[in-house]
């Protein structure tokens, strides 16, 4: 991966097998949330340990590919926490990645990468994730939302005049941005 100049690598997937149909399976691990986890964060860290980030995603509920954008996972919290969050929750505490990529769907109604209890209530605050968190490629959900909820950059177009305006009415502040940035630019360091 050096030898391209690649930084940081989209990859490990580590959504839950639910369906032998689902177009993702191929990058999934497992159905057993524990064992993708601990197959997962062995791999994180020997990427990372070559000054390589891996983006680890789908965060979370990715369980199908058709209507990806549009696709409303209903659960409750203990199915969310103990199935599809808990490999993720293993990544973070044993592997520490670098970046995380928030998923195109929505759980309960709320887009991811808008989703201010997944992004910094559960991954930040309880888990203690001090990395770069991205939107899938072609999100276009609210920017202003993404950066109050703690989603730092879109992949690949961050929709500046969105966020302008978000700053001119007042949505979002200088300090909001600013908390993105210096994730950002921290991410930017490691690799150097």
């Amino acid at each position: 991966i050096r030898e391209n100049n690649i930084g940081i690598w989209l990859a490990p997937a580590l959504n839950i097998h639910r369906n032998p149909l689902c177009g993702r399976n191929f990058e999934y691990f497992s159905e057993d949330p524990l064992l993708a986890g601990k197959m997962a964060a062995a791999e994180i860290r020997g990427i990372q340990s070559q000054k390589i980030a891996v983006s680890l995603k789908h965060f979370a509920c990715n369980n199908k590919e058709p209507n990806r954008f549009a696709c409303d996972s209903r659960l409750s919290e203990r199915a969310l926490r103990e199935i599809y969050l808990k490999g993720f929750e293993i990544c973070v505490k044993e592997a520490d990645p670098w970046c995380i990529m928030s998923s195109y769907n929505l759980i309960n109604g709320q887009h991811t990468s808008e989703s201010y209890e997944l992004l910094t209530g559960i991954l930040r605050n309880e888990w203690g994730f001090k990395g770069m968190v991205v939107t899938d490629w072609g999100v276009k959900n609210d920017p202003v939302k993404e950066v109050k909820a703690g989603n730092d950059m879109k992949m690949h177009c961050g929709y500046p005049d969105d966020l302008q305006k978000g700053l001119d009415d007042g949505r979002i502040t200088r300090a909001d941005l600013e908390i993105c940035v210096k994730r950002i630019l921290e991410m930017f360091i490691k690799l150097a």
